[in-house]
């Protein structure tokens, strides 16, 4: 069996990965090179835990207060499309606490083994850089810190142990946060990793399994008879396969029309910022900023903010000051960097009306798959979504853990 894998980002790779593991023969195609885009400009966090989806009580509210903000947390470029709205209503809908804890708990559900997978990767010899230092949640605002405590109960029934730290305790955990800082919710079993080294090193193995790797060869035809598809096309050149994965990230909307879909998948902006090393104990999310860091061995990364708007990856200085000025509200002795010593970089995460990814069979054909929609939770759910996928495309194995992922949750994905 032959699988044509369509996308080089995090979900492409690693599902390339779990699928020629398994023996199965593959081809990755990507627009560009592999890896890139918001599977390297991102945190690097494998964080369960942290894994609700956007939409929640209150963020509608906060995105209308934040439109007339430039460099708020959540930017929203309005726009009376017809496709735009829709996005926007679902986002609507789906901004509640019943949804958002169904869909933390099926997240959850999909990335109950990540952290062994991570391991797994490295003892099969994928050479990238890896922490097991944990993450913690540093809050300003006690109404924020009040609402994430309200999750403890779900996180501690996927063993993830959190450990929660009021007043004085959270500066005991991390000495370097100031006294504005109100608590924290620690979670002592999430990594992270260097997200450019860890698709790099998966675009080595593979290419050391016999993986073919077609670059800069983005998809504009998709062959069909049957309720099949038998190949797909850039340009002059044509791929066959048994089996399609559309796996395109924040391309996957214009991309799904090829196949006779319509995933409502539009691209959410996030910035990276990497500066000289800087002594935190561990991976941190400034909450109310919404802004995480992420100490590496050389370097000292932030990364944050979402912005909804077009399929551009141009930096908006205005997001990078915001982004830069979010560590000295936390920490003690922070010293932004110059203009001349960083270099931002700015990518674009798929991001799903209701906040969740997309991942089953495409509908009416009875070959092809999607995987895309995991927002700011890629490098976290790709493992499992490249297991449960894997399963689905060898075996015809619909997992239950899919269901609330389903393409046919929406109109265009029935």
């Amino acid at each position: 069996m032959h699988t044509v894998v369509i996308g080089g980002g995090v979900i492409g790779l690693t599902t390339a990965y779990h699928l020629a593991r398994e023996g199965t023969t593959v081809t990755l195609v990507d627009a560009r090179s592999t890896g890139l885009g918001a599977s390297d400009v991102n945190a690097g966090w494998v964080v369960p835990g942290d894994s609700a989806p956007v939409p929640g009580p209150g963020v509608v509210l906060s995105a209308l207060k934040w439109m007339t903000r430039p460099d708020s947390p959540l930017y929203i470029k309005p726009s009376l499309k017809p496709d735009f709205i829709s996005f926007m209503l679902g986002m609507f809908r789906a901004s509640n606490a019943k949804a958002q804890r169904a869909g933390f708990e099926a997240d959850l559900q999909l990335a109950a083994d990540t952290v062994q997978l991570f391991d797994e990767y490295i003892a099969e010899g994928i050479d990238y850089e890896l922490h097991h230092e944990g993450m913690l949640m540093a809050f300003k605002d006690q109404e924020l810190m009040e609402h994430h405590l309200g999750y403890v109960d779900l996180t501690k029934r996927f063993g993830l142990d959190p450990t929660v730290l009021l007043g004085d305790e959270v500066r005991v955990h991390e000495p370097r946060l100031n006294d504005t800082v109100r608590g924290g919710l620690f979670y002592p079993k999430e990594l992270h990793l260097d997200p450019g080294g860890f698709t790099t090193a998966l675009h080595s193995k593979l290419v050391q399994m016999g993986v073919e790797i077609v670059e800069n060869a983005p998809i504009d035809g998709v062959q069909s008879a049957g309720g099949k598809v038998v190949s797909v096309s850039s340009g002059e050149r044509t791929f066959q396969g048994d089996k399609f994965l559309l796996a395109a990230g924040a391309w996957t909307a214009p991309l799904s029309k090829l196949f006779g879909a319509n995933i409502p998948i539009r691209p959410g902006k996030g910035y990276c910022i990497e500066v000289e090393p800087y002594g935190l104990r561990g991976a941190t999310n400034f909450y109310d900023a919404k802004v995480a860091v992420t100490p590496f061995k050389e370097r000292f990364r932030l990364a944050g903010t979402m912005e909804f708007g077009g399929l551009d990856e141009k930096v908006n200085q205005v997001r990078v000051d915001a982004i830069l000025r979010a560590p000295g509200q936390y920490l003690r002795d922070w010293e932004p960097p110059t203009a001349a010593q960083i270099k931002p970089r700015a990518g674009m995460r798929p991001m799903s009306p209701d906040g969740l990814a997309v991942i089953g069979r495409l509908p009416r054909l009875s070959n092809a798959y999607v995987a895309t929609g995991h927002g700011m939770m890629g490098v976290t759910l790709a493992p499992g979504t490249a297991r449960v996928l894997t399963k689905l495309i060898r075996e015809d194995h619909l997992s239950p853990i899919l269901e609330p992922f389903s393409p046919a949750r929406f109109r265009g994905g029935r």
